[in-house]
């Protein structure tokens, strides 16, 4: 494999054969999903091409204004993609909150601790990780909330009727959903180096930084994707547990 940080047009062309490794299985097997891989390998190809040039530009800007205007356009576009996995009222309200506070949270203590500087070419690439992170936690939360308000109804009916609040009554279910969220991140971090070898990590060092280097760069994403799935995943179910009930406190 190439260890240099140029790749050649002929490398990429001999490694495009791999697809046909999944073409085939699908022909193989009838599923019949030959034209959706051709079809995403295009599409993956362009958006690529695209999101190469277009960084290459925007890593010219050192204006903070526009990396912050960088990080909003990316949390809203986040906080959508978050609010259509779960049918939950103001879910989109929901998780621009959430998002953005866990986002600033985590940013703030990587620049002031002077792990990473506030320009585009560190904070974007960093921020594009913090960001999808929280993206799939909260979905994973607003549809285990959903499901569990569904489905422990009756149990949520019983509290209520027995005089407690609206809080008290959903509590294990804001919990359980919270946890949801925070699985697949705590999981990961359990494999790291052991079954997996994370992207970033992999990244740098076929790009000649020392595996040691790489190491602690991967160190501190393990701690600020921790950091941020678990705030964005206590605001989002703690702002949105009280959408499921109507202003006379029952279970909508």
């Amino acid at each position: 494999m190439n260890t240099g940080t140029n790749i050649n047009i002929s490398s990429i062309l001999i490694s495009s054969l791999l697809v046909l490794i999944s073409i085939f299985f699908s022909y193989f097997q009838k599923l019949k999903l030959e034209k959706e891989i051709i079809i995403g390998v295009i599409r993956g190809i362009i958006q690529l091409i695209a999101l190469g040039y277009v960084l290459n530009y925007i890593f010219g800007f050192k204006n903070p204004l526009f990396t912050t205007f960088l990080l909003v356009f990316m949390t809203f576009n986040a906080a959508y993609n978050a609010a259509k996995r779960g049918k939950v009222k103001n879910a989109l309200v929901i998780s621009f909150i959430s998002i953005a506070v866990g986002t600033i949270s985590t940013l703030s203590i990587l620049v002031f601790s002077g792990t990473i500087k506030y320009e585009a070419y560190q904070i974007i690439p960093v921020s594009g990780m913090i960001i999808s992170n929280a993206m799939v936690a909260l979905g994973l939360c607003f549809k285990q909330m959903s499901s569990d308000f569904k489905n422990k109804r009756e149990e949520v009916e019983t509290k209520l009727s027995l005089g407690a609040d609206i809080l008290p009554s959903s509590i294990e279910i804001i919990r359980n959903a919270i946890k949801t969220g925070m699985l697949p991140t705590i999981d990961s971090t359990k494999t790291l180096g052991i079954v997996s070898m994370p992207g970033m990590m992999t990244g740098l060092i076929l790009a000649g930084t020392s595996p040691v280097n790489a190491i602690k760069y991967q160190i501190i994403v393990m701690f600020m994707l921790l950091s941020t799935t678990a705030i964005s995943s206590f605001i989002a179910c703690y702002m949105c547990y009280s959408n499921f009930f109507n202003k006379r406190k029952q279970l909508i």
